[in-house]
């Protein structure tokens, strides 16, 4: 039924979905570089089923990223993807500040 837990396992052990939503803020002038590192090899980021990257309506150095994960170990684990560490080395001397606003239990029917 809708917004159900998944259920998995023989034990039907519940698996909680993790979210996060983290505001970027780059370095004035630098935010649409950023955000294209920030974009970069989410497409192949296994484990994730939403990656929104939006920009700030009011502050012109800031993005917000809005993500949500099958586990918080796939979430860890897409540090390790090659196109993901690549990005965020490129994009680490044009961010100014990073902070991650609230970590969540997606609620709803993903799958």
């Amino acid at each position: 039924g809708r917004n159900r837990p998944k259920v998995i396992g023989p034990r039907r052990r519940v698996q909680t979905m993790f979210g996060q939503i983290n505001r970027i803020t780059a370095i004035a002038g630098k935010r649409d570089e950023v955000e294209r590192f920030v974009r970069s090899g989410s497409d192949r980021m296994p484990g994730c089923w939403s990656y929104i990257v939006a920009k700030d309506a009011d502050d012109a150095d800031v993005i917000w990223v809005t993500e949500v994960w099958d586990s918080a170990e796939m979430h860890a684990a897409s540090m390790d993807i090659p196109e993901v560490k690549a990005a965020v080395a490129q994009a680490m001397p044009m961010i100014a500040g990073y902070e991650t606003v609230a970590t969540t239990s997606p609620a709803g029917d993903w799958a």
